[in-house]
């Protein structure tokens, strides 16, 4: 058998998505670019009348939706056209020029926040009244005035927008340094074979069944950037001190306020999410203890936690399997979701294999008033299973806030993103235990949801609790140094993980490698939204139809409201520590679970 991969001329249509939905053809989206990019340039010329009058508001409101909603249109076809086959110059161009217009749109529409803050809460009220149509805007103009002391004037805007190029230099560098400049060790394979250690391939060593492959990689990694500490010390340092001057610059307390409020999150999210997960360690220490016990080691290091405890079992799933298999999954959310799975999987959706140039990985796309994508690279084991639930649940939540929301409300949050998706594979997981045919299968099942809730619930946390540490430290007066951000980096994981685990040396360095670092208070979204999942999933398993119904009202609210209020439709409250709680009791019952079947 060939181990060439295919062209993408040999896959069959029925596993390629389909994307003459977004346009007929090529020719149509060459048309319908230089129209939109007329009309971006065309944008200008609302200046100067925008808040004339609530007709004139409102008119140029809904040009600059209109032209908002193509151009999402255009980028969507553009980049998934050359997500398909990255070799060709063509669409590669396309993506280029459909983000040059989003750039330009961008550029063009800058006047609008401000225009509105200028005009104020009295006259947008008397407005409304004059033009009853501008209550549709309601949302929209509530979180542009919440946050307008925040906001400076037009010539102080200007310098903060100026002010970008240099603040984003430490993530630019932190990138070349890591991904450009550094060179990793050549280390030996369980056949005493070398091969270059490389960001790509350091996961796969440390599971590795050979012990000193797994310590080999870890130190090689690590040790590079021992090596460099200072420099990624200062770098992340400057980075912190870049989030921390536009805090102060735009009046908020701390960094963390500011970040946390274009979503309109409270601190008290944040905080509770660390203090909660900072009270339901034990389960892992145990966890911690039975990885030990079962890896038959005198001492547990960070390079022996990935090492599976249950050996791959033979599960394999053709891709005409997983259609049964999802549907069967997602039947607690009632016939309307399975439904449109089902459609989902024969309409032109999923681009199901792997072809020669296409991009790797897996994600779910699209755009307003077109059904949404999914790109996958199937193979049959079973993580991508659950890839393809999740993606799929990403791409019902599109569906759901499409169909019930207009285009100007119909984009959700990333604060709730991962909510839809994590569900379904917390419900594919309960499905296959139930259905599970053996011991072994069943033990795959239970360590795959605990290695996942590992490093997305206790680990992201962890991450979280040390950026806040790291950007506390700056606000007080302090530089981060590298003896001072490795000191931070042990404790965290001597709190985290327990006795059990030996803190190694190069572990204190394991900062330096994290590009989340430089995202800005970003990560804690992974474990909130994990948590969320949980406890929906819980709920909706409990209560049966009146919880799935709630659900899917949550699906179809998009971004209408603000995060935290449309999970509390549903059933969840961020602020408070239930959800987290019965997060932490899902682990804690999976890993008795594991325990009685070892």
């Amino acid at each position: 058998m060939s181990k060439e991969l295919k062209q993408r001329t040999e896959i069959n249509d029925k596993y390629k998505w389909n994307l003459n939905d977004i346009y007929a053809d090529d020719e149509t989206f060459e048309t319908e670019l230089e129209l939109v990019l007329k009309k971006v340039k065309n944008i200008k010329d609302l200046k100067e009348d925008f808040t004339e009058s609530a007709d004139q508001l409102l008119s140029s409101l809904n040009e600059i939706i209109d032209i908002e909603e193509k151009t999402a249109r255009l980028y969507a076809y553009a980049h998934m056209k050359y997500d398909q086959n990255t070799q060709l110059e063509k669409y590669q161009n396309y993506k280029n020029k459909a983000m040059m217009c989003y750039n330009r749109l961008s550029d063009s529409t800058s006047f609008m926040v401000p225009a509105i803050i200028q005009l104020g809460e009295d006259r947008l009220n008397k407005y409304k009244k004059e033009n009853s149509k501008l209550e549709f805007f309601d949302h929209f103009f509530d979180n542009i005035l919440r946050q307008q002391k925040h906001y400076l004037s037009a010539e102080e805007e200007k310098i903060l927008a100026l002010a970008g190029e240099v603040t984003q230099s430490s993530e630019n560098i932190f990138s070349m340094l890591n991904n450009a400049d550094l060179e990793f060790p050549l280390i030996k394979d369980e056949n005493n074979q070398e091969l270059r250690l490389t960001h790509g391939r350091y996961i796969d060593l440390l599971k590795n069944e050979d012990r000193r492959v797994r310590k080999d990689a870890f130190e090689g990694m690590h040790g590079e950037y021992q090596d460099l500490e200072n420099t990624f010390a200062a770098v992340l340092d400057s980075s912190v001190k870049g989030d921390i001057f536009y805090a102060r610059a735009r009046k908020y307390n701390s960094a963390l306020e500011s970040a946390l409020d274009n979503d309109n999150i409270s601190t008290e999210v944040y905080n509770n999410l660390i203090d909660t997960v900072s009270d339901n360690l034990k389960p892992l220490h145990q966890y911690m203890e039975l990885k030990k016990e079962m890896l038959d080691l005198d001492e547990l290091h960070i390079y022996d936690t990935y090492t599976p405890l249950i050996k791959e079992v033979d599960l394999k799933f053709e891709y005409e399997q997983t259609k049964d298999i999802i549907k069967k999954a997602v039947k607690p959310l009632g016939e309307d979701y399975i439904n449109k799975v089902e459609e989902g999987f024969n309409s032109g959706w999923i681009d199901v294999y792997e072809n020669k140039g296409k991009r790797s990985g897996a994600y779910s796309s699209g755009c307003y008033g077109v059904h949404p994508y999914i790109l996958m690279n199937y193979t049959q084991d079973i993580s991508n299973l659950f890839t393809l639930i999740h993606e799929m649940g990403h791409a019902m939540h599109s569906y759901y806030s499409n169909k019930n929301q207009p285009y100007l409300y119909a984009d959700y949050k990333i604060f709730v993103a991962e909510v839809a998706s994590t569900l379904n594979e917390n419900l594919l997981l309960d499905y296959m235990l139930e259905n599970a045919e053996s011991r072994e299968e069943k033990l795959y099942l239970l360590n795959y949801f605990l290695e996942g809730f590992r490093g997305t619930v206790y680990r992201q946390t962890m991450f979280a609790e040390f950026e806040k540490m790291i950007h506390e430290t700056v606000e007080t007066g302090e530089g981060l140094t590298s003896p001072k951000m490795k000191e931070m980096y042990r404790k965290l994981n001597q709190k985290y993980f327990g006795k059990t685990l030996v803190i190694d040396e190069k572990l204190d360095y394991e900062w330096a490698r994290i590009p989340h670092f430089y995202y800005n208070f970003y990560v804690y979204k992974y474990a909130t939204g994990y948590s969320a999942a949980a406890a929906l999933a819980e709920k909706i398993q409990t209560e049966g139809a009146e919880a799935a119904a709630d659900y899917l009202e949550f699906l179809k609210a998009g971004g209408s409201d603000y995060p935290l209020n449309i999970l509390r439709k549903a059933g969840v409250d961020m602020e408070k520590s239930d959800a987290i709680e019965n997060a932490a009791a899902k682990f804690k019952k999976y890993l008795k679970q594991l325990q009685k079947l070892i």
